[in-house]
């Protein structure tokens, strides 16, 4: 088989296939951090305790009137997300040649069905705040270990395919965040009581996972993705296929191993034995039975980095930084009302997919060139200038920018190199090594994502408490 021979992607059900798959796999928890207010009204103490509570702690005085439990809300639930999807994804990048693929999709797919269903019910049944906290940090965990395993196989199975094919996942996982930012300007809008919109919010998450579930059962079915399918299976084992022939024939009288990284040895065959002597070249990775993972980083090294830089810098400054900025254009009215839902979530999602979505038809810088690194480096300034935006309350640095303008500028500049950048770097890793490591190159990928993820969410703390 050949390039030439190769089916064509039939009204391009495979892409659109990995773009729903893609918005399956953030869609759950974008709602999840979505319906954050619903969450924390369930978790008040009851009228007849709160006054004690309050009196308790001091807390009448116009200080924070919150339980322990509402104000350490959003810091648990951080850590409950991120450390599973850090750990999981990393255990991926080695089991994933164990387990099945067709198991690790489905599977986290269905389990992450069941969790939000369980969810959805659990918004028409009253709880204790305990237990309600309890069970909700249970299902932070199963959600982003699971859909950890997710992205990393989905990301994993599209370096098989072509490198365009990383794109619509990474589109997809763009207007997840699109569509819940949208989600919250309407609930806002409408005046819906956080319960009723939280139990859309989880409705819809399920009724599009079931759609994704739907989607990757039809996959196989595609001839174009069959044939990446197959043709990385007779791949990966065609160097031993014809080995194992040569032995069998009895014409190999001389076999020379030469397991090194960069080179292989050089071996002279006798001259008089020449016509029945082969020579059998192994670099590191072919003499092993699984492909090794410090091998292939070796390779995507650049990749990888880049992708945890970006991310790094961006949740580090969004939204710790960014949701605090305070318009000085409204004094009071709706702008004010909407300025942090619409210039901060919705113009980010927004921004962020079309970055990602661009790549489908422009992928400048290559993926050998030295620009790409050193445009991630360079998003490194944004950190500073957020920080001198209008962020309330400040204690140490001064405003510099304190128009909306300059907040709204900086945010459109700062969402779409995000999501056109890390796009890049995810399409261009797999890509940088053999067909038969593609797959575990795009799960090291997925692994430093969240690494990149969590190392921004722990900085995070630190660039708010410079401001």
């Amino acid at each position: 088989m050949t390039a030439m021979s190769s089916p064509q992607d039939k009204y391009n059900a495979v892409w659109l296939i990995f773009f729903i798959l893609g918005l399956g796999t953030l869609l759950p928890w974008n709602f999840f951090m979505t319906a954050t207010m619903y969450f924390t009204s369930r978790l008040k103490d009851p009228p007849n305790e709160l006054s004690a509570n309050q009196t308790a702690n001091g807390t009448l005085d116009g200080g924070d009137t919150r339980n322990v439990l509402e104000s350490k809300f959003n810091n648990v639930m951080t850590l409950c997300a991120m450390v599973p999807l850090l750990v999981f994804t990393c255990l991926n990048s080695f089991i994933h040649q164990r387990i099945p693929q067709k198991l690790r999709i489905s599977g986290s797919l269905a389990v992450i069905l069941v969790v939000f269903l369980l969810t959805a019910l659990l918004v028409k049944v009253d709880a204790a705040p305990l237990p309600f906290f309890a069970l909700t940090m249970i299902k932070i965990i199963f959600i982003n270990s699971f859909g950890a395993v997710l992205q990393g196989s989905l990301f994993g199975l599209a370096g098989i395919l072509p490198a365009s094919y990383t794109t619509p996942i990474m589109s997809g996982q763009g207007l997840a965040g699109t569509f819940a930012a949208f989600s919250m300007i309407c609930a806002l809008a409408s005046g819906s009581a956080l319960r009723d919109s939280a139990f859309g919010y989880f409705i819809t998450a399920c009724f599009v996972i079931l759609i994704a579930i739907i989607a990757y059962l039809a996959l196989p079915r595609m001839e174009f993705f069959r044939y990446y399918m197959e043709s990385n299976g007779s791949r990966s084992s065609a160097d031993d296929e014809n080995r194992m022939d040569l032995l069998k024939q009895g014409t190999v009288l001389f076999i020379h191993l030469a397991v090194r990284i960069n080179e292989s040895e050089t071996f002279t065959c006798p001259a008089e034995k020449a016509e029945k002597c082969a020579v059998v070249s192994l670099t590191e990775d072919d003499g092993k039975a699984g492909v090794s993972v410090l091998t292939i980083f070796r390779k995507i090294w650049v990749m990888a980095l880049s992708v945890c830089f970006i991310f790094t810098v961006t949740i580090g400054t969004f939204p710790a930084v960014t949701v605090d900025v305070k318009s000085t254009v409204a004094s009071g009215g709706s702008w004010e009302t909407y300025f942090i839902p619409v210039s901060c979530f919705l113009l980010f999602n927004v921004m962020d997919w079309a970055g990602r979505s661009l790549t489908a038809v422009c992928m400048w810088p290559g993926k050998d060139s030295r620009w790409l690194p050193a445009l991630v480096v360079a998003r490194l300034v944004f950190v500073p200038l957020f920080m001198l935006c209008n962020v309330q309350p400040r204690y140490y640095l001064p405003v510099l920018f304190s128009h909306d303008a300059w907040y709204i500028a900086f945010m459109v500049l700062f969402s779409f190199s995000n999501g056109y950048l890390a796009s890049l770097c995810m399409c261009f890793g797999p890509k940088k090594v053999s067909q038969h490591e593609a797959e575990t190159a795009g799960a090291v990928m997925a692994f430093f994502l969240s690494l990149g993820l969590a190392l921004g969410a722990a900085f995070s703390f630190a660039f708010r408490a410079i401001i």
